[in-house]
């Protein structure tokens, strides 16, 4: 039976949720994707409105389906409105990509109840609600994956994105927390630190000072994260469950 992914935040062409969404289609699976403009063109990087569709182009470039949608998972009733969508256009899908994400710096003086709310909406309930909609309806018994996209807030301290890393430490107790209970159903669920990732954010200037902290001389990529993934959700990683996985180059 062929595959279907789910992929959320897919909505730079540099993303890692693009770059996840490439390199599965390459592999045969047919893609759902969301994307949220308004997020990306708030922040220094910005974006660019044709990026969606040209990513779209790309994947269908590899021969099979794809469907996008504009989707604004702060809101209550986006993770429902997600799944009818997906089953409606592709059928019912066996991979979940929880790559959407919401994250500014706040330290410990500028913590606020909007901050810490739009943090939370995104980066955790977003991401426990698809999770559990898709354990729920998973019917396969078999071949099912859900990752998770977590961050470096476990190897050491974040002080200038509290809330950032509060929501991802969240997402990692997830993780392991349910990751037993969805292998009954045949899903497996891992969580991925991609470490830093040259996906827009990084600066020249911040990139030269991160560079020396790798092994090999340079930040990550978006397909590095990617062909990580790509493994996770294949059949060689059926035994691969629970865990949070730092693959970040080496960097220290």
């Amino acid at each position: 039976m062929k595959k279907i992914a789910i992929v959320t935040g897919a909505t730079r062409l540099n993303g890692i949720g693009a770059a996840v969404c490439k390199v599965l289609a390459q592999k045969g699976i047919d893609i759902f994707f969301t994307y949220w403009p308004q997020y990306d063109k708030a922040m220094p990087w910005g974006m660019n409105d044709q990026e969606p569709f040209l990513l779209k182009k790309e994947i269908e470039s590899y021969g099979v389906r794809c469907e996008m949608a504009e989707i604004n998972l702060s809101q209550s009733y986006s993770p429902n409105r997600l799944f009818y969508m997906v089953s409606e256009r592709l059928g019912d899908p066996s991979i979940l990509i929880n790559n959407a994400a919401y994250s500014t710096h706040t330290n410990i003086e500028e913590l606020d109840i909007e901050q810490l709310d739009k943090h939370y909406t995104v980066n955790v309930r977003a991401t426990m609600l698809l999770s559990s909609l898709f354990i729920k309806h998973y019917g396969l018994k078999t071949s099912g994956s859900i990752i998770n996209l977590t961050s470096g807030q476990s190897l050491g301290p974040m002080p200038d994105e509290l809330a950032y890393a509060a929501t991802k430490g969240a997402i990692e107790a997830f993780t392991k927390s349910i990751a037993s209970v969805a292998m009954e159903k045949g899903i497996t669920v891992n969580a991925v630190d991609p470490g830093p990732t040259n996906t827009g954010w990084i600066t020249e200037e911040l990139k030269h000072h991160l560079e020396w902290k790798f092994p090999q001389g340079r930040v990550g990529e978006s397909v590095d994260a990617a062909r990580l993934i790509s493994f996770l959700v294949s059949e060689e990683a059926k035994w691969v469950t629970g865990q949070i996985i730092h693959s970040n180059g080496g960097y220290s």
